[in-house]
């Protein structure tokens, strides 16, 4: 594996909880500045990899290098040079904006003068500067996003991973956000790792995409490879034909899954 060249490297990766193999023997890597779609149905393995990812969670077997990092042997520097938007909220809204963004750069030791130059910086890139002393809870579903993804940017990581970060939002905030995040991606070279369920943006943002289902990646490749591959006109109709068509359960954790196998025996 090539870590100059990579910002992520995934080698054989496997995660077990018992009898459940939740990521089976996955391979893929992420170029340094690329901006590179995970799809997959629910409880396809999405969660858990990214989880393994960001030190959330040990492999069971495998190799993994974020910006050169073990997430397993070096968590400390991994977890400094990755930022992460969750697809539940995460921020504090019994504070204001600034207030948010002030004590996550603390957290990361940004020095003062330089987090204060950042924070004014990305508020203004993701247009809440004029609301930055308002606090959270009354803030608009979009706007919370957007403060997220800025707080996410804060400390200058290699890498910003973000779990389904436009669900729920209309269209024009969905394009809005990713208008934003190309254009930081570009500027400061940031590699950025999604999820999402809207097909039509994942075909519009990510230069490469991976489908996960099952646990084993099934297909990689741009959009346009994945719809030649599939002879399909879109990548929606593509991850069709790949994941198929059978409603899926909502992602349940492993250890939901082991407890109801555990009652079909019993």
């Amino acid at each position: 594996m090539n870590s100059q060249e990579n910002a992520i490297e995934v080698k054989n990766l496997v995660k077990k909880f018992n009898e459940i193999t939740a990521v089976n023997d996955i391979s893929f890597t992420v170029s340094r500045g690329e901006i590179f779609a995970f799809l997959g149905p629910n409880g396809a393995g999405k969660s858990t990899t990214i989880k393994m990812l960001t030190t959330l969670l040990a492999p069971t077997s495998g190799c993994v290098l974020v910006n050169g990092f073990n997430p397993v042997t070096e968590q400390t520097k991994v977890r400094k040079s990755f930022g992460i938007v969750f697809q539940d909220p995460s921020l504090d809204d019994e504070l204001t904006a600034y207030e948010n963004m002030n004590y996550h750069g603390i957290l990361y030791s940004v020095p003062r003068q330089l987090r204060q130059e950042r924070i004014q910086g990305l508020l203004q890139m993701f247009e809440l500067w004029d609301r930055r002393n308002h606090l959270v809870k009354t803030y608009s579903g979009g706007m919370k996003r957007r403060l997220e993804i800025a707080r996410g940017l804060l400390h200058h990581p290699s890498i910003l991973f973000l779990d389904e970060p436009t669900v729920g939002l209309d269209p024009q905030t969905r394009n809005l956000i990713w208008e934003y995040i190309k254009e930081m991606s570009k500027e400061e070279n940031v590699t950025v790792f999604f999820t999402t369920h809207y097909m039509d943006e994942a075909a519009r943002v990510a230069e490469r995409v991976a489908i996960i289902d099952n646990g084993r990646i099934m297909a990689q490749g741009s959009s346009d490879q994945l719809k030649e591959q599939t002879k399909t006109e879109s990548l929606e109709d593509a991850f069709l034909a790949i994941t198929g068509t059978a409603i899926r359960e909502e992602e349940a954790s492993p250890y939901s899954r082991m407890r109801l196998i555990a009652r079909r025996r019993g």
